[in-house]
């Protein structure tokens, strides 16, 4: 590995002085893993499918009822605190907390017979992560690599000089990190790179200033004391690069090295981290709390050339209080989904992104009377009935896949399994699912039992 010398003594999370190694992101973005890594990826050869995916994470399960799926018909014990809308397509309704998305339903295709049955967190985080059945409460270990790994793993880095998989702020499942968001057994190598997980697990309604990426920080602080030190580590690494050039060091790696190396010293993760580089109008357009901060942030990675971002919008979990808890969070989804499609489809994007909103599982259909303490109604776990949306990157937007029942209770069109919609991304992205790795036995695990795709989306 390419190491620069220093005398700072301070360590990092690797044991290691933050300056005696640059790595991106101080943790181990670049390893020595990271050259077999790319000259494996090469020698797969074929051409290369450059779609990028933008997950966000609803992590604790969002209500059906009080999203993609409403039931303004069904008896008040069902239907909850908000009636229906019109949208964009006629025929297609929304909560009305969806007023901005719904104005891009022709752009969007909504799933809403998807569902895996079970109502345990950590069994349906893995299902909806994986595609596959696994982990769960009693055995939360990570059992097989989440969507966002394979695509790291299978096709690498879409542009020189940046991860291929990115959580922002930091990627996780059910409080896990990565949890059900990492590589399980292809290894740390293709986990996500987590831009900020010093600020993690940030509420819609979080108000406290989002600290800037430690990336970002290490360059840009002005603080009393800092300034040198910044100086400093700027000329050791023009000093590496004149080195390379005069020693003609590059022209004895091969060409993984060369792209090794460029992954730290190009700069351009830290270009495109850099959020300050947004206009306010834009920044106001996805909403300045963490939630619209990051997936503005997620625009800037994939245009980039990142090819798998995860943003974290957690606190899902509503047992009580389903109208405070739901209300606070349903319209920074829409003002973040909504800002970044009006983006993608402004910068001629929008065929290139898949934007995928969905979380582990959807909430009870009856109302129920609170918690012990809590005596106001929420939802409770509900894998029998999940909405999805899904967006970009090619599919056929303007509909909607699949319906419950009158009261959200259950498919009663198209029933769909996790892996169904997995395996539709997968097909987007030029990714055969039928694809094999070996697991920690030693044994080819393929990456999708289920390969079926939602054909009406493609």
């Amino acid at each position: 590995m390419l190491r620069i010398a220093c005398s700072d003594a301070r360590s990092n999370c690797a044991g290691h002085s933050r300056r005696t190694a640059l790595k991106v992101g101080a943790c181990g973005l670049l390893n020595l893993s990271l050259v077999d890594l790319l000259r494996q990826r090469a020698g797969a050869g074929g051409s290369r499918n450059e779609k990028s995916v933008i997950l966000l994470w609803l992590d604790g399960g969002p209500s059906q009822l009080e999203s993609y799926d409403p039931k303004p018909e069904a008896p008040a014990e069902y239907r909850g605190p908000w009636t229906a809308i019109s949208t964009k397509v006629p025929g297609i309704h929304l909560t009305e907390k969806f007023p901005l998305q719904a104005s891009h339903t022709d752009k969007m295709a909504i799933v809403r017979s998807l569902h895996h049955d079970n109502g345990d967190h950590f069994a349906a985080a893995h299902w909806m992560l994986t595609g596959k059945y696994g982990s769960n409460s009693a055995n939360k270990e990570s059992m097989f690599p989440s969507i966002g790994s394979y695509v790291s793993r299978i096709r690498g880095p879409v542009t020189n000089g940046l991860p291929t998989f990115v959580g922002l702020p930091a990627a996780e499942s059910v409080y896990l990190y990565p949890g059900y968001q990492g590589a399980a057994y292809l290894g740390p190598a293709y986990n996500p790179f987590d831009v900020q997980p010093q600020q993690r697990y940030l509420s819609a309604t979080y108000t406290a200033p989002i600290k800037p990426p430690t990336l970002l920080a290490s360059i840009n602080d002005e603080s009393t004391g800092r300034t040198s030190e910044r100086v400093s580590l700027l000329s050791r690494l023009d000093g590496v690069r004149r080195e390379i050039d005069r020693t003609g060091m590059m022209e004895s790696m091969d060409q993984f090295q060369q792209q090794a190396v460029d992954m730290v010293l190009s700069g351009k993760a830290r270009v495109a981290l850099d959020i300050e580089q947004e206009d306010e109008a834009t920044r106001d357009r996805y909403g300045r709390g963490p939630w619209g901060h990051y997936t503005l942030m997620a625009r800037r990675l994939v245009e980039a050339g990142v090819g798998f971002v995860t943003v974290d919008m957690p606190h899902w979990d509503n047992h009580s209080r389903i109208e405070k808890g739901h209300g606070d969070k349903i319209p920074k989804v829409d003002q973040a989904v909504s800002a970044l499609l009006t983006d993608l489809t402004d910068r001629g994007l929008l065929d290139d992104v898949i934007v995928l909103v969905m979380g582990e599982f959807g909430r009870t259909p009856r109302l129920n009377n609170g918690q012990p303490g809590i005596p106001i109604p929420g939802r409770d776990h509900w894998g029998n009935a999940i909405s999805a949306m899904i967006a970009g990157g090619g599919i056929r937007g303007g509909q909607v896949v699949g319906a419950t029942n009158d009261k959200a209770e259950h498919p009663i069109e198209r029933p769909l399994k996790p892996a169904n919609l997995l395996a539709t991304v997968y097909h987007l992205l030029g990714i055969d699912p039928a694809m094999t790795f070996l697991n920690h036995a030693g044994r080819p695990i393929s990456i999708l039992d289920e390969r079926e795709i939602i054909r009406e989306l493609v």
